[in-house]
C-alpha cells in the first residue's frame, strides 16, 4: 500500500475504543416471581409441588442475561473465536487424550476419536472447567429474560426432572451459565434422552466419569446423523470471479463445485463418499477470510452447538490431532461488533426490506442470508459478511 506523506508529522493515531460493555440488566423480583407462578401453571402438572420447592426463594442471575447478550460465538469475528481455541497447546493436550476415548465408543457411534476430543478439549478443557453455575437458576433466569423462553422453560422442566427423579442431586447440578452440563456440556434434555451409562455403574455421571461423557458426545453426534467415514469438510481456495452470493446457500456436490474453479487448498479431493455428498462454501469471516467446503458432519457438529466458529474449532482441532496441516489463509484481524451494532444492522437491514427473522443480536444464517440480499441489491461483493464499518453504514441510511 503507497501512503502519501503528510506535509507536517501527525500525531499518533488514537486507539480504538473496545466496544462498551453493556449495561447490567434490570432485575425485577416480583416480574421473576410472576413469571415462575406462570410456569408452574404451564408446565408443574402432577409435579407442581415437586417443582414449586425446588424453584422456592430463587432469583434471577444478572450475569446469565449479559452473557446470554454476548456469546462470543456470534460477536466476536471467527478469526478471533477460533485462533483462540485451536492452538498448537490444545491440539497437543487432545492428542494426548485421544487415547482416553474407549475405542468400543468409537466403533459403536462412528465418530472419530479426533472428533470426540476436540469436543471435550472446547466444551469443558477436557473437564477442567464444567462451569459452577446453578443450572436450575441460569435456566429459570433465560426463561424469564424472554429471549428464548419456550426453549428454556422446556430445559428448566427437564432439569427439574433430573433432580426429582434422582438421576443428579440439586447441589451437583451444576453447570454453565446457559445450563450445559458436566465434561462435553449437555443440555438437561440431551442427558435425559442421550446420556449413555458407558461404564454400566448404574449412572450418568458426566461430570466425573470420562467414559459416560464421551460416550454421551458420541451418541449426540451419531443420532444427529453423523456419517461415518467422513470428515466435517475441507479448507478451499475459490477461483477469481467466484460468485459468493452461493456462499452458505444452496448445497451441491463436488462435481458442481469442481466446476466452479473450487479446489482443496492443500490439494487432491474429497473421498468417494464425501464428494457425492451436498455440500457448502462457508465463508466466516467475508471474502478475505479463509473459505470453507463444509460437509454433512459440520452441520452434525452444529446440533451440538449451532455456530458457524463453533463447528470451525472442533472440526481444525480434530484435524490437527490428526497431524493435519493448518489453515493456508490467514484470518482478517477484524473488530468486533458490539451489541448495539449487531442488533442496529438487523433491525436496518429489516427497515430496508431485507428481514433478517428476529432482532436478537446474534449474526446467524438468517441475518447473514438477509445481509446477502442487501448485497447483491446494492451491486456489492455478497459475502454476506458484517463488519463494523458496514453496521454502522446499514444503522445511517436506515435513518
Amino acid at each position: 500500500m503507497t501512503v502519501t506523506p503528510a506535509p507536517a508529522p501527525a500525531e499518533p493515531a488514537p486507539t480504538p475504543a473496545a466496544p462498551a460493555q453493556p449495561a447490567a440488566p434490570i432485575i425485577d423480583q416480583a416480574g421473576f416471581d410472576g413469571w415462575k407462578q406462570g410456569f408452574l401453571a404451564r408446565h408443574g402438572g402432577d409435579r407442581r409441588a415437586q417443582y414449586e420447592r425446588e424453584l422456592a426463594g430463587l432469583s434471577p442471575d444478572p450475569s446469565v442475561i449479559r452473557l446470554d447478550r454476548n456469546q462470543p460465538e456470534f460477536s466476536r469475528p471467527a478469526g478471533a473465536y477460533v485462533q483462540n481455541a485451536v492452538n498448537a497447546t490444545r491440539i497437543a493436550q487432545a492428542r494426548q487424550r485421544t487415547d482416553r476415548v474407549p475405542w468400543d465408543v468409537v466403533q459403536r457411534y462412528g465418530v472419530p476419536s479426533e472428533i470426540l476430543v476436540g469436543i471435550w478439549a472446547q466444551e469443558s478443557a477436557f473437564g477442567a472447567v464444567q462451569g459452577d453455575y446453578d443450572v436450575i437458576r441460569s435456566l429459570a433466569t433465560l426463561a424469564y429474560d424472554g429471549r428464548r423462553r419456550d426453549w428454556a422453560e422446556d430445559q428448566l422442566k427437564n432439569a427439574l426432572d433430573i433432580v426429582v427423579d434422582g438421576k443428579r442431586s440439586r447441589a451437583g447440578l451444576k453447570g454453565s451459565w446457559a445450563g450445559a452440563m458436566g465434561q462435553t456440556q449437555f443440555m438437561p434434555d440431551n442427558y435425559l434422552r442421550l446420556g449413555v451409562d458407558q461404564d454400566q455403574d448404574g449412572a450418568v455421571d458426566i461430570w466425573n466419569d470420562d467414559a459416560d461423557a464421551l460416550a454421551s458426545a458420541a451418541n449426540l453426534l451419531a443420532q444427529g446423523g453423523w456419517k461415518r467415514g467422513q470428515g466435517w469438510g475441507y479448507e478451499v481456495t475459490l477461483p477469481a470471479g467466484f460468485d459468493y452470493s452461493e456462499a452458505e446457500g444452496a448445497k451441491h456436490n463436488w462435481r458442481y463445485w469442481s466446476s466452479k474453479g473450487v479446489v482443496l487448498a492443500r490439494g487432491g479431493s474429497p473421498n468417494d463418499a464425501e464428494a457425492l455428498e451436498e455440500a457448502t462454501i462457508l465463508l466466516p469471516q467475508g471474502a478475505r477470510g479463509p473459505a470453507f467446503l463444509a460437509l454433512p458432519n459440520h452441520y452434525v457438529i452444529r446440533r451440538y452447538n449451532n455456530s458457524v466458529s463453533y463447528a470451525l474449532a472442533i472440526g481444525l482441532t480434530a484435524d490437527g490431532v490428526a497431524g493435519k496441516p493448518g489453515l493456508s489463509k490467514a484470518w482478517p484481524e477484524d473488530a468486533p461488533l458490539s451489541r448495539d451494532q449487531r442488533i442496529g444492522a438487523q433491525r436496518a437491514l429489516t427497515a430496508l426490506g431485507y428481514d433478517t427473522q428476529g432482532v436478537d443480536g446474534v449474526i446467524g444464517a438468517n441475518t447473514r442470508a438477509a445481509l446477502r440480499r442487501w448485497q447483491i441489491a446494492e451491486g456489492r461483493l455478497a459475502d454476506g459478511y458484517l463488519t463494523a464499518a458496514l453496521a454502522d453504514e446499514l444503522i445511517r441510511k436506515a435513518g
